[in-house]
């Protein structure tokens, strides 16, 4: 079971980011934390072993979240999912809380028809990993984050009552992602054949690695391709790619108990060596420090791999 901290320590990979007295912990790791920074402190590429949620209130910048470039404005929730490489650029800085959790608290898989959050607001590479807020959803969050605040402040918190906080903020902020893509808020006008690339690269990532390949599919010019996706998803041809072909691997690595070499053939890989090398390039981490880091969800033990 998690134990409670008695004093703050570093968390999180590329920063010196210290967070409150009283996070839950395992094994000397956090499971949950909550801190108050400003926008400054994440401006350098960071990586975190937890979920993690940035709630900013005013000003505008942008969100770099691994390939992806997400120009935003306050107020804002942004995500980003374990040992993701992401940083801010905002000129005029701003408060920010950062909420972080680790799988081993909340299992976003395990709790996915509560909150809906899964493969919305994180695990997604096509949509951005972002949702605006309005002045009158400001105290609602403000509220919440303050009520998991002052729990963590209490002699013996309450892991039931922080779970329940968290996974309220998870479905609110699910629910307005949710309208927002249903009313077209979310983005620009649809491109018919950048959806039909997404459909194509869901079905073919495995044995298509190659823009031209999708081009081709496509009956597009590859120029035209390249120029309609980068605009339309904010990231390149080759970047979706890769990152489909990793977001399934992530998916292994925490949600079964393959071995590397097992994914890395099921990956159609030559060998879990290459595979390796190319989850490093892409992620800066191997696939062993990957796992161990973000551990084996405990979906892996309810279902077949």
């Amino acid at each position: 079971m998690p134990k409670k901290l008695t004093g703050s320590a570093k968390f999180g990979r590329g920063n010196n980011i210290s967070f409150m007295e009283g996070a839950l912990s395992r094994a000397g790791e956090y499971l949950l934390g909550l801190k108050k920074l400003d926008t400054n402190t994440l401006s350098t590429p960071a990586q975190f072993s937890e979920y993690t949620i940035l709630f900013i209130p005013e000003g505008e910048g942008v969100y770099h979240a691994d390939f992806g470039t997400f120009p935003y404005s306050g107020p804002v929730l942004l995500f980003s999912t374990p040992l993701q490489v992401i940083h801010i650029e905002q000129r005029i800085p701003a408060p920010v809380t950062m909420l972080q959790f680790h799988g081993d608290f909340y299992c976003i898989e395990y709790h996915r028809k509560e909150v809906a959050c899964n493969g919305l607001l994180f695990n997604n590479i096509y949509i951005q990993p972002a949702v605006p807020l309005t002045g009158k959803d400001i105290p609602l969050y403000t509220n919440l984050l303050q009520d998991i605040d002052e729990e963590f402040r209490q002699d013996a918190p309450s892991e039931i009552v922080l779970r329940a906080y968290l996974q309220l903020l998870l479905a609110k902020s699910s629910s307005i992602k949710m309208k927002l893509i249903a009313n077209h808020d979310d983005a620009k006008e649809k491109d018919e054949q950048m959806e039909q690339f997404r459909q194509l690269l869901d079905e073919h990532y495995l044995d298509l690695h190659k823009p031209n390949d999708y081009a081709q599919l496509l009956a597009m010019s590859p120029n035209n391709f390249s120029k309609r996706c980068s605009r339309y998803f904010r990231k390149t041809p080759s970047q979706l790619i890769q990152e489909r072909i990793v977001l399934e691997a992530k998916k292994r690595l925490h949600l079964t108990r393959q071995s590397i070499k097992e994914i890395a053939y099921a990956l159609k890989f030559k060998d879990e060596y290459y595979f390796s090398r190319f989850f490093k390039k892409v992620t800066r981490v191997s696939p062993q420090t990957f796992r161990a880091q973000t551990g084996i969800s405990i979906v892996a033990d309810l279902s077949k791999p």
